[in-house]
């Protein structure tokens, strides 16, 4: 592997809870009905994508940048005091950015991904921050991880990635990585797809020996 390209919800934030509170909240306050289906469907969309969902699927009674707007303030004052980063992952990050061109490759704004780097003091270190707002579509499209690999300069193939749920999975494989999964223990990815990675991994701290780093 030349490159390393993480996910950020899920596997160094524990935050995809957090996501899931918020929207459910905003959806009920505003009319519309929360479904079965609807957390594994919004994993992985990007921010247009997952607002539309909210209006159009669930109900929301809400214009989608509106709905988009309040879902985004409320995140951002959750992560006021810094963003819930898991056991591990600072670490992890710092060691692989140490070794291999380090990318962030994420559903978040680009606020919420600003907010990580700036707590772990890594903003210098990792060179790449994609958020699937910058691309045409979200997870599981392959583009937010192309585009990484491509600011990176490193060819998707030749890269390793990091994720936790079943949208993220199918995303980074499509993209044609070597994929490391971390499944999520409150979202656990389809199994059919988790079969599909290269090495399913314990815990985060797990993937430095992983790469051999």
């Amino acid at each position: 592997m030349r490159a390393v390209v993480f996910d950020m919800d899920g596997v160094l934030v524990d935050s995809e809870q957090l996501w899931d509170e918020v929207r459910r909240d905003l959806v009920a306050e505003h009319g519309g009905t929360w479904t079965d289906e609807a957390t594994r469907a919004l994993q992985g969309m990007s921010t247009p994508e997952w607002a539309e969902y909210l209006v159009n699927e669930l109900g929301t009674q809400l214009a989608p940048e509106e709905a988009a707007a309040r879902v985004i303030d409320e995140m951002r004052m959750r992560y006021a005091d810094g963003p819930p980063i898991l056991p591990g992952a600072e670490d992890t990050l710092r060691t692989v950015s140490e070794n291999l061109p380090t990318a962030i490759a994420s559903s978040a704004p680009p606020v919420l991904i600003d907010s990580l780097l700036t707590a772990t003091g890594l903003t210098d270190r990792i060179r790449v921050a994609v958020s699937s707002e910058q691309v045409a579509a979200g997870k599981p499209a392959p583009d937010v991880y192309v585009e990484a690999a491509s600011q990176l300069g490193v060819p998707a193939g030749e890269c390793a990635a990091v994720e936790d749920s079943t949208n993220g999975l199918r995303s980074a494989l499509a993209a044609g990585m070597t994929v490391y999964a971390i499944p999520n223990p409150h979202f656990p990815p389809d199994p059919d797809v988790v079969a599909r990675t290269h090495q399913v991994l314990g815990a985060i701290g797990d993937l430095p020996a992983a790469l051999g780093i």
